[in-house]
């Protein structure tokens, strides 16, 4: 029961703390990993894997989450749930964040696609692993935000753009690994023909507003497609003229 709960994005993380001061967001940050790791040793047999890679949770480590989130929410940046960013979208739960990073076995010199951009968050966390991260928002004021904060961050190796993820970035492509953040009922072929030989894709996988199955898809060196359930998410719904 505690793995449909936590997949359906409900569990709660840290409590927020309360009272005037600006909370010690280095501190709730430390115990978030903590928490998403005993996460991930209770939810091994549903994802096959009882760890994630040390470097993804330093790159969760190195990016403050907090200053992805709307102001009214910063308090609770570091609770182990998706917060609301607006425009009907919000911030991925941290634990789903790390799950995904992890299925994409990431290398430093590649390069990634991110489709959903919204609060600019899991593209700053692929950031820190990989050489160049190309990242799509459709609707125009999220895609705004994201990329005013990368800058004030000083995040160089990101490119943000405004666009249709569905059809993700051809004058980027391939791609070594494609992330995407929204559920469609299908994979995108779009993507798949953008994905490098030998490439990783991590998506929902399913209807709007219903549990998806988070999917991790391989193109082998031959240009086969191969698809794997990892477990059951829910996501915002992907959207654009498709």
């Amino acid at each position: 029961m505690r793995v449909l709960v936590l997949l359906v994005c409900l569990a709660l993380g840290p409590a927020s703390v309360l009272g005037g001061s600006e909370p010690d967001f280095e501190r709730l940050r430390k115990e978030l990993i903590r928490e998403i790791k005993e996460d991930v040793r209770e939810t091994a047999e549903s994802i096959g894997r009882d760890h994630f890679q040390d470097k993804v949770f330093q790159a969760l480590a190195s990016v403050p989450r907090h200053r992805f989130v709307p102001e009214k929410h910063r308090r609770r940046a570091y609770e182990n749930r998706p917060l609301p960013i607006g425009y009907g979208q919000t911030i991925s739960q941290p634990y789903i964040v790390a799950l995904m990073t992890d299925l994409l076995d990431l290398e430093p010199e590649e390069t990634v696609l991110e489709v959903g951009t919204g609060s600019g968050y899991q593209a700053a966390v692929l950031a820190e692993l990989v050489r160049k991260v190309v990242t799509v928002e459709i609707i125009p004021e999220l895609a705004k935000q994201a990329k005013q904060r990368f800058q004030l961050l000083g995040i160089e190796n990101i490119r943000a753009a405004q666009k249709d993820g569905y059809y993700g970035f051809p004058e980027e492509a391939p791609f070594d690994a494609i992330m995407v953040t929204a559920a469609g009922d299908h994979i995108p072929p779009p993507l798949i023909k953008q994905l490098e030989p030998g490439g990783r894709m991590v998506l929902p996988v399913g209807g709007p507003f219903m549990v998806q199955q988070l999917t991790l898809v391989r193109k082998d060196l031959n240009g086969e497609i191969h698809t794997e359930q990892m477990l059951p998410v829910r996501f915002v719904p992907l959207t654009g003229g498709h």
